[in-house]
Protein backbone atom coordinates (compact mmCIF):
# COMPACT_ATOMS: atom_id res chain seq x y z
CA UNK A 1 0.00 0.00 0.00
CA UNK A 2 2.82 2.46 1.02
CA UNK A 3 4.22 1.60 -2.56
CA UNK A 4 0.94 2.20 -4.26
CA UNK A 5 1.06 5.80 -2.31
CA UNK A 6 4.53 6.75 -3.52
CA UNK A 7 3.41 6.07 -6.89
CA UNK A 8 0.61 8.06 -6.83
CA UNK A 9 2.25 10.92 -5.02
CA UNK A 10 4.80 10.68 -7.81
CA UNK A 11 2.84 10.78 -10.58
CA UNK A 12 1.31 13.83 -9.18
CA UNK A 13 4.38 15.85 -8.73
CA UNK A 14 4.97 14.57 -12.16
CA UNK A 15 1.31 15.83 -13.35
CA UNK A 16 1.79 19.08 -11.75
CA UNK A 17 4.86 19.85 -13.77
CA UNK A 18 3.40 19.06 -16.50
CA UNK A 19 0.98 21.52 -15.86
CA UNK A 20 3.72 24.24 -15.05
CA UNK A 21 5.76 23.83 -18.24
CA UNK A 22 2.17 23.84 -20.16
CA UNK A 23 2.06 27.63 -18.61
CA UNK A 24 5.50 28.06 -19.36
CA UNK A 25 4.85 27.63 -23.04
CA UNK A 26 1.62 29.05 -22.82
CA UNK A 27 3.62 32.15 -21.88
CA UNK A 28 6.45 31.86 -23.99
CA UNK A 29 5.60 29.74 -26.87
CA UNK A 30 9.64 29.59 -28.04
CA UNK A 31 11.13 28.54 -24.61
CA UNK A 32 12.12 24.83 -26.02
CA UNK A 33 14.09 23.94 -22.75
CA UNK A 34 9.63 23.69 -20.97
CA UNK A 35 8.85 21.37 -24.55
CA UNK A 36 11.93 19.39 -23.57
CA UNK A 37 11.58 19.30 -19.58
CA UNK A 38 7.93 18.90 -19.84
CA UNK A 39 8.54 15.75 -22.99
CA UNK A 40 10.90 13.91 -19.78
CA UNK A 41 7.85 14.55 -16.84
CA UNK A 42 5.57 13.05 -19.94
CA UNK A 43 8.21 10.04 -20.67
CA UNK A 44 8.08 9.65 -16.58
CA UNK A 45 4.31 9.38 -16.10
CA UNK A 46 4.38 6.65 -19.05
CA UNK A 47 6.64 4.51 -18.22
CA UNK A 48 4.89 4.03 -14.51
CA UNK A 49 1.95 2.71 -16.97
CA UNK A 50 3.93 0.10 -18.84
CA UNK A 51 2.49 -1.53 -21.85
CA UNK A 52 -0.89 -0.08 -21.55
CA UNK A 53 -3.30 1.86 -24.04
CA UNK A 54 -2.86 5.01 -21.47
CA UNK A 55 0.87 4.42 -21.76
CA UNK A 56 0.75 4.88 -25.37
CA UNK A 57 -1.14 7.96 -25.25
CA UNK A 58 1.92 9.53 -22.88
CA UNK A 59 4.32 8.07 -25.45
CA UNK A 60 2.69 9.63 -27.81
CA UNK A 61 2.47 13.33 -26.37
CA UNK A 62 6.31 13.41 -25.02
CA UNK A 63 6.95 12.56 -28.80
CA UNK A 64 5.07 15.54 -30.01
CA UNK A 65 6.93 17.65 -27.01
CA UNK A 66 10.60 16.35 -27.88
CA UNK A 67 9.37 17.56 -31.57
CA UNK A 68 8.71 20.92 -30.64
CA UNK A 69 11.69 21.16 -28.33
CA UNK A 70 13.86 19.82 -31.60
CA UNK A 71 11.80 22.33 -34.18
CA UNK A 72 12.81 25.49 -31.57
CA UNK A 73 16.57 23.96 -31.12
CA UNK A 74 18.00 22.31 -33.66
CA UNK A 75 20.96 22.10 -31.91
CA UNK A 76 20.06 19.65 -29.02
CA UNK A 77 21.46 15.65 -29.63
CA UNK A 78 19.72 15.27 -26.65
CA UNK A 79 16.37 15.95 -27.59
CA UNK A 80 16.99 14.07 -30.53
CA UNK A 81 18.36 11.03 -28.54
CA UNK A 82 15.05 11.35 -25.99
CA UNK A 83 12.76 11.73 -28.64
CA UNK A 84 14.36 8.12 -30.37
CA UNK A 85 13.83 6.48 -26.92
CA UNK A 86 10.30 7.75 -26.52
CA UNK A 87 9.72 6.68 -30.31
CA UNK A 88 11.28 3.22 -29.63
CA UNK A 89 9.23 2.55 -26.23
CA UNK A 90 5.81 3.94 -27.92
CA UNK A 91 6.88 0.97 -30.91
CA UNK A 92 6.60 -1.84 -28.24
CA UNK A 93 3.14 -0.85 -27.52
CA UNK A 94 1.22 -0.02 -30.94
CA UNK A 95 0.10 -2.70 -33.10
CA UNK A 96 2.48 -4.67 -35.08
CA UNK A 97 1.62 -2.57 -38.95
CA UNK A 98 2.64 0.48 -36.96
CA UNK A 99 5.49 -0.99 -34.91
CA UNK A 100 8.32 -1.06 -37.98
CA UNK A 101 7.75 2.56 -39.05
CA UNK A 102 7.79 3.98 -35.66
CA UNK A 103 10.99 2.05 -35.01
CA UNK A 104 12.24 3.89 -38.18
CA UNK A 105 11.32 7.46 -37.17
CA UNK A 106 13.60 6.31 -34.23
CA UNK A 107 16.42 5.44 -36.20
CA UNK A 108 16.44 8.35 -38.00
CA UNK A 109 16.63 10.70 -34.23
CA UNK A 110 19.22 8.61 -32.80
CA UNK A 111 21.14 9.10 -36.81
CA UNK A 112 20.38 12.57 -36.30
CA UNK A 113 21.65 13.10 -33.04
CA UNK A 114 25.13 11.47 -33.32
CA UNK A 115 25.40 13.66 -36.63
CA UNK A 116 25.09 16.37 -33.92
CA UNK A 117 27.69 15.06 -31.75
CA UNK A 118 29.85 12.91 -33.22
CA UNK A 119 30.71 11.45 -29.68
CA UNK A 120 27.60 11.01 -28.23
CA UNK A 121 28.13 7.22 -26.80
CA UNK A 122 24.67 6.93 -25.53
CA UNK A 123 23.03 7.51 -29.20
CA UNK A 124 25.38 5.56 -30.70
CA UNK A 125 24.69 2.56 -28.12
CA UNK A 126 20.96 3.53 -28.39
CA UNK A 127 21.25 3.33 -32.04
CA UNK A 128 22.67 -0.38 -32.16
CA UNK A 129 19.59 -1.63 -29.91
CA UNK A 130 17.41 -0.34 -31.94
CA UNK A 131 18.80 -1.74 -35.47
CA UNK A 132 19.34 -5.21 -33.26
CA UNK A 133 15.53 -5.03 -32.03
CA UNK A 134 14.47 -4.79 -35.87
CA UNK A 135 16.34 -7.16 -36.86
CA UNK A 136 14.76 -9.48 -33.99
CA UNK A 137 11.26 -8.33 -35.51
CA UNK A 138 12.13 -9.12 -39.31
CA UNK A 139 13.14 -12.46 -38.39
CA UNK A 140 9.83 -13.47 -36.43
CA UNK A 141 8.06 -11.68 -38.93
CA UNK A 142 9.40 -13.63 -41.87
CA UNK A 143 11.68 -10.63 -43.26
CA UNK A 144 11.37 -7.75 -45.06
CA UNK A 145 7.64 -6.35 -45.73
CA UNK A 146 6.40 -8.09 -49.16
CA UNK A 147 7.21 -5.11 -51.99
CA UNK A 148 9.21 -2.82 -49.91
CA UNK A 149 13.28 -2.96 -50.46
CA UNK A 150 14.53 -3.05 -46.79
CA UNK A 151 18.01 -4.46 -44.90
CA UNK A 152 17.78 -7.88 -44.19
CA UNK A 153 17.97 -9.00 -40.38
CA UNK A 154 21.50 -10.09 -40.88
CA UNK A 155 22.24 -6.74 -42.18
CA UNK A 156 20.39 -5.37 -39.51
CA UNK A 157 22.56 -7.22 -37.09
CA UNK A 158 25.94 -5.97 -38.48
CA UNK A 159 25.27 -2.64 -38.40
CA UNK A 160 24.01 -2.76 -34.89
CA UNK A 161 27.05 -4.43 -33.99
CA UNK A 162 29.08 -1.66 -35.69
CA UNK A 163 27.23 1.05 -33.41
CA UNK A 164 27.62 -1.13 -30.08
CA UNK A 165 31.41 -1.52 -30.51
CA UNK A 166 31.77 2.13 -31.71
CA UNK A 167 29.92 2.86 -28.42
CA UNK A 168 32.22 0.30 -26.40
CA UNK A 169 34.93 2.27 -27.56
CA UNK A 170 34.06 5.50 -27.05
CA UNK A 171 33.59 4.55 -23.23
CA UNK A 172 35.15 0.94 -22.77
CA UNK A 173 34.52 1.15 -18.91
CA UNK A 174 30.44 1.11 -19.33
CA UNK A 175 29.38 -2.86 -18.03
CA UNK A 176 26.26 -1.90 -20.33
CA UNK A 177 28.20 -1.77 -23.32
CA UNK A 178 30.86 -4.07 -22.79
CA UNK A 179 27.45 -6.67 -22.50
CA UNK A 180 25.88 -5.71 -25.06
CA UNK A 181 28.93 -6.43 -27.53
CA UNK A 182 29.72 -9.78 -26.21
CA UNK A 183 26.22 -10.24 -27.83
CA UNK A 184 26.22 -8.61 -30.93
CA UNK A 185 30.17 -8.98 -31.55
CA UNK A 186 30.35 -12.21 -33.46
CA UNK A 187 28.08 -10.37 -35.98
CA UNK A 188 30.94 -7.91 -37.08
CA UNK A 189 32.90 -9.04 -40.00
CA UNK A 190 35.78 -9.23 -37.68
CA UNK A 191 38.44 -8.86 -38.56
CA UNK A 192 36.65 -5.55 -39.91
CA UNK A 193 34.40 -3.32 -38.75
CA UNK A 194 32.17 -3.01 -42.12
CA UNK A 195 32.51 -4.46 -45.53
CA UNK A 196 30.70 -3.99 -48.59
CA UNK A 197 30.85 -3.93 -52.34
CA UNK A 198 31.49 -0.28 -53.73
CA UNK A 199 31.19 1.41 -57.18
CA UNK A 200 34.87 3.19 -57.30
CA UNK A 201 36.66 5.33 -60.44
CA UNK A 202 39.59 4.17 -62.20
CA UNK A 203 42.95 5.62 -60.50
CA UNK A 204 39.97 8.18 -58.37
CA UNK A 205 39.31 9.82 -61.70
CA UNK A 206 35.30 10.91 -60.51
CA UNK A 207 35.65 12.58 -64.38
CA UNK A 208 36.20 9.17 -65.98
CA UNK A 209 32.81 7.41 -68.12
CA UNK A 210 30.24 6.17 -65.81
CA UNK A 211 31.08 2.42 -67.89
CA UNK A 212 34.90 2.52 -66.40
CA UNK A 213 33.63 2.60 -63.08
CA UNK A 214 34.02 -0.83 -61.08
CA UNK A 215 31.95 -2.57 -58.41
CA UNK A 216 34.85 -3.68 -55.71
CA UNK A 217 35.05 -4.57 -52.09
CA UNK A 218 35.83 -2.51 -49.39
CA UNK A 219 36.73 -2.97 -46.48
CA UNK A 220 37.07 -0.56 -42.90
CA UNK A 221 39.02 -1.46 -39.95
CA UNK A 222 40.58 0.78 -36.95
CA UNK A 223 42.87 2.61 -39.25
CA UNK A 224 41.57 2.62 -43.00
CA UNK A 225 39.09 2.10 -45.67
CA UNK A 226 40.71 0.37 -48.50
CA UNK A 227 39.51 -2.28 -51.20
CA UNK A 228 40.69 -5.84 -50.70
CA UNK A 229 40.15 -9.20 -52.91
CA UNK A 230 37.31 -10.36 -51.38
CA UNK A 231 38.72 -14.15 -51.24
CA UNK A 232 41.22 -13.03 -48.79
CA UNK A 233 39.25 -10.61 -46.89
CA UNK A 234 37.14 -13.27 -45.17
CA UNK A 235 40.35 -14.16 -43.26
CA UNK A 236 41.05 -12.63 -39.83
CA UNK A 237 44.74 -12.68 -40.83
CA UNK A 238 44.33 -10.26 -43.72
CA UNK A 239 46.21 -6.76 -43.33
CA UNK A 240 46.43 -4.08 -45.68
CA UNK A 241 49.16 -5.24 -46.61
CA UNK A 242 48.37 -9.18 -47.34
CA UNK A 243 45.60 -7.85 -49.19
CA UNK A 244 47.21 -5.05 -51.28
CA UNK A 245 49.58 -8.38 -52.14
CA UNK A 246 45.94 -10.41 -53.07
CA UNK A 247 44.59 -7.18 -55.05
CA UNK A 248 48.23 -7.93 -57.43
CA UNK A 249 47.73 -11.48 -57.39
CA UNK A 250 43.94 -11.99 -58.53
CA UNK A 251 42.78 -8.22 -59.92
CA UNK A 252 44.39 -8.14 -63.42
CA UNK A 253 43.41 -4.70 -63.83
CA UNK A 254 45.60 -2.33 -62.57
CA UNK A 255 44.06 0.96 -62.96
CA UNK A 256 41.85 -0.60 -59.60
CA UNK A 257 45.08 -1.99 -57.81
CA UNK A 258 45.39 -0.30 -54.76
CA UNK A 259 43.39 2.98 -56.12
CA UNK A 260 41.69 3.28 -53.19
CA UNK A 261 42.95 3.61 -49.56
CA UNK A 262 42.21 6.29 -47.41
CA UNK A 263 43.55 6.69 -43.69
CA UNK A 264 40.85 7.63 -41.07
CA UNK A 265 44.04 10.29 -40.02
CA UNK A 266 43.48 11.83 -43.36
CA UNK A 267 39.52 12.26 -43.64
CA UNK A 268 37.99 15.49 -43.09
CA UNK A 269 34.81 15.47 -43.52
CA UNK A 270 31.95 13.27 -45.66
CA UNK A 271 28.41 13.12 -46.49
CA UNK A 272 25.80 11.51 -48.90
CA UNK A 273 25.86 13.38 -52.76
CA UNK A 274 23.97 12.67 -55.63
CA UNK A 275 25.67 14.64 -58.08
CA UNK A 276 24.84 13.57 -61.68
CA UNK A 277 27.80 13.73 -63.10
CA UNK A 278 28.45 10.78 -60.44
CA UNK A 279 27.43 7.33 -61.72
CA UNK A 280 23.07 5.89 -60.94
CA UNK A 281 23.21 5.13 -57.14
CA UNK A 282 23.34 6.11 -54.16
CA UNK A 283 26.86 8.08 -53.38
CA UNK A 284 29.07 9.37 -51.09
CA UNK A 285 31.87 11.56 -50.69
CA UNK A 286 34.83 11.91 -48.49
CA UNK A 287 36.84 14.57 -48.25
CA UNK A 288 40.85 13.70 -47.43
CA UNK A 289 44.24 16.14 -46.87
CA UNK A 290 44.83 14.84 -50.62
CA UNK A 291 40.99 15.41 -51.99
CA UNK A 292 37.50 14.09 -52.59
CA UNK A 293 36.65 10.87 -53.08
CA UNK A 294 33.71 9.58 -54.25
CA UNK A 295 32.37 6.02 -53.87
CA UNK A 296 28.39 4.88 -54.74
CA UNK A 297 26.66 2.26 -52.85
CA UNK A 298 24.32 -0.74 -53.23
CA UNK A 299 21.13 1.56 -51.66
CA UNK A 300 20.86 4.50 -50.04
CA UNK A 301 20.02 2.95 -46.30
CA UNK A 302 23.99 1.44 -46.57
CA UNK A 303 25.06 4.88 -47.41
CA UNK A 304 24.16 6.01 -43.99
CA UNK A 305 25.66 2.86 -42.65
CA UNK A 306 29.21 3.50 -44.67
CA UNK A 307 29.01 7.08 -43.52
CA UNK A 308 28.04 6.79 -39.82
CA UNK A 309 31.09 4.05 -39.38
CA UNK A 310 33.67 6.11 -41.12
CA UNK A 311 32.55 9.33 -38.89
CA UNK A 312 32.52 6.87 -35.67
CA UNK A 313 35.94 5.38 -37.10
CA UNK A 314 37.37 8.88 -36.82
CA UNK A 315 35.86 9.99 -33.54
CA UNK A 316 36.93 7.32 -31.92
CA UNK A 317 40.78 7.91 -33.52
CA UNK A 318 40.41 11.37 -32.36
CA UNK A 319 39.50 10.96 -29.58
CA UNK A 320 42.64 8.36 -29.36
CA UNK A 321 40.59 5.06 -28.48
CA UNK A 322 41.82 3.28 -31.94
CA UNK A 323 43.40 0.78 -30.37
CA UNK A 324 40.48 -0.30 -27.95
CA UNK A 325 38.34 -0.50 -31.50
CA UNK A 326 41.14 -2.24 -32.92
CA UNK A 327 40.99 -5.19 -30.28
CA UNK A 328 37.35 -5.57 -30.95
CA UNK A 329 37.90 -6.29 -34.05
CA UNK A 330 41.36 -8.18 -34.08
CA UNK A 331 39.48 -11.08 -33.36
Amino acid sequence: MNGELAGNSKDQVLEDACSKYKAATDICPTLHEAFYNWAIAISDRAKARGRTKEAEELWKQACEKYERAVQLNRNSPQALNNWGLALQELSGIVSIKDKRSIVKAAIKKFRAAIALQFDFHRAIYNLGTVLYGLAEDMIRSGGPQSGIKELTAAELYSQSAIYVAAAHALKPEYPVYKSALRLVRSKLPLAYLKTGYLLVPPGGDTLAPHSEWKRLWFVLDHEALYQVDKSAAGSRDSSPTKTASALTNHAPDAKYTNTFRIDIADVRGLMQCSDLSLPPGAGFQIDTVSGQKHLIATSWDEVDCWVDAIRLVFTIHVRGKSDVLGGIIAG
